[in-house]
């Protein structure tokens, strides 16, 4: 059974007393089930277990994307189907003393210690993100009370590592002509567009050598806050991989003597890395003097970055050494390749305030099999500047004798401020608020591009409760914010038989 039970009740009672307690139920039971990326079958079974017997109609399209249909209840029946959206995957992020097998472990909640109204999980990503807009979509098909119209429920398969559940979703899969995406993460906002994306690999060979090196020393960065390499990468947060690399080019430029044996950092491409390390072959007699240096750097990077990263701890210890090592000009590639690559803002959008255009983040190194590997995530509200930043790191790519890879590119979300659900959103949020919502295009990969792709005539917005420090272990959510969010969710459902005037709507 993919059920943790023992986990479930658990989370049950942390979340008892939260409004609304149907979806809270279905949050906690979401989180007893394990569904990293590439490992959501066992929540997506669970789920269409379920669907058949509630006698809800249930299918899996070719990629796996899971489709639920509910009939209107009364008096809603001649308005048109409204689809809701919500991904299955989450994000797999622990701390470094947490040891937790995602494909295996349930998250478990816990309230903020210092803070009882925001809950996360305890050493580990909360999956709140999509987590809570997919117990949303899961407590509207259970309810026996919501007014609505014919409903398409569409969970989508591994969103956080591709969009391959939106990629795959083929033409005339839903027969909606509105749709709610639920992965919205700031109560009080709507979001009518979204950048699009492409991956980028750049992959470098090394060589290793017996060295004249009889020492080595571990070079380690950690307690950055990390988080969303789109919505947070703003906000001046440590990359701990440019942070190593800006300390490796340091020794390098201040002339220290030294070979790289190993770098390592990050998880993810869509996660700002929290953690880095590398391992330097040196002689034993200058240990001492690179201790120094490397402290210094460090030192100087803290009281850079401390208003942003208060947590930020370096280390600098012996580490083991076989005597092999890269080679001195290999080494000088590599450190040269993993400082010049950009990671970070790199244009604000001339057409919408206050929002980043183009960006990218160094989410992932590595050395496997002799090639040091770099993973990167570009994202641009516009196609041209996501081609742009491609240009660049094929250039530096080439400069350093490495290969760029681009894959996995998606289309961006082009904003419809005047569509149908916009505005019907709008006038139910501000009702709510008691004053208007933020209409807004969010710099992060929501699937309503690429949906829109495969249904044109689709209109879409995204709403959510509030989320903070998503694709990290911080992640949390705003308890209170869940049933703002569920107020607007319904009243949109509830109200939409009343708005014809503004909808368009002709039974």
């Amino acid at each position: 059974m993919s059920l943790n039970e023992q986990a479930y009740q658990e989370n049950l009672a942390v979340v008892s007393g939260f409004e609304p307690s149907l979806l809270w139920r279905w949050f906690a039971r979401i989180g007893a089930i394990a569904h990293p990326s590439y490992h959501e079958e066992a929540l997506a079974n669970d789920i269409v277990d379920w669907a058949k017997s509630q006698g809800l109609p249930v299918r899996r399209d070719a990629v796996g994307n899971v489709i639920i249909n509910k009939a209107a209840t009364n008096g809603m029946q001649d308005m048109p189907t409204i689809a809701l959206q919500a991904h299955l995957d989450m994000v797999p992020q622990a701390n470094a003393d947490t040891v937790h097998d995602f494909t295996k472990d349930p998250i478990r909640f816990r309230l903020n210690p210092d803070n009882p109204q925001w809950l996360m999980a305890t050493g580990t990503t909360l999956g709140a993100d999509n987590g809570i807009g997919l117990a949303s979509c899961l407590a509207v098909l259970e309810s026996k009370e919501l007014a609505h119209p014919a409903l398409e429920v569409l969970l989508t398969m591994t969103e956080e590592t591709g969009m391959v559940g939106a990629i795959g979703l083929a033409a005339n899969e839903l027969s909606a002509s509105m749709m709610i995406n639920t992965d919205t993460e700031e109560i009080g906002e709507v979001y009518i567009g979204c950048a699009g994306g492409i991956d980028a690999d750049v992959s470098l060979p090394v060589a290793y050598e017996d060295s004249d090196f009889d020492a080595a020393l571990s070079i380690g960065i950690k307690g950055l806050r990390g988080g969303h390499s789109g919505i947070d990468i703003h906000k001046n947060r440590g990359n701990a991989i440019k942070l190593i690399a800006r300390v490796l080019a340091a020794l390098q430029q201040s002339g220290e003597h030294f070979a790289i044996v190993q770098v390592q950092g990050g998880t993810l491409r869509n996660a700002i890395p929290r953690e880095a390390s590398a391992i330097i072959a040196c002689q034993a007699e200058q240990k001492n003097q690179l201790i120094a240096k490397i402290e210094a750097i460090c030192q100087q990077i803290f009281e850079e970055i401390k208003q942003a990263e208060s947590s930020f701890v370096s280390l600098v210890q012996d580490a083991q050494f076989n005597g092999r090592a890269i080679s001195a000009s290999d080494s000088d590639k590599l450190i040269g390749l993993m400082n010049a690559l950009p990671s970070g803002v790199v244009r604000y959008s001339d057409t919408v305030e206050d929002t980043v255009e183009t960006s990218l983040s160094l989410g992932r190194v590595g050395i496997v099999d002799g090639q040091f590997e770099a993973v990167l995530l570009v994202r641009s509200l516009i196609e041209s500047g996501k081609e742009a930043i491609c240009t660049v790191i094929d250039s530096i790519a080439r400069l350093a004798g490495a290969k760029a890879v681009f894959d996995g590119g998606y289309v961006g979300w082009n904003p419809e401020p005047n569509s149908a659900i916009t505005q019907l959103t709008i006038k139910e949020y501000t009702k709510i608020l008691g004053t208007s919502p933020q209409v807004k295009v969010i710099h992060a990969g929501l699937e309503c591009g690429l949906i829109k792709q495969s249904h044109p005539n689709l209109d879409i917005v995204s709403i959510g409760p509030t989320i903070k420090n998503a694709h990290s272990p911080d992640e949390m959510v705003d308890i209170a914010s869940v049933d703002v969010y569920w107020q607007l969710l319904v009243r949109i459902l509830e109200t939409s038989r009343h708005q014809r005037d503004i909808c368009g709507f002709t039974p």
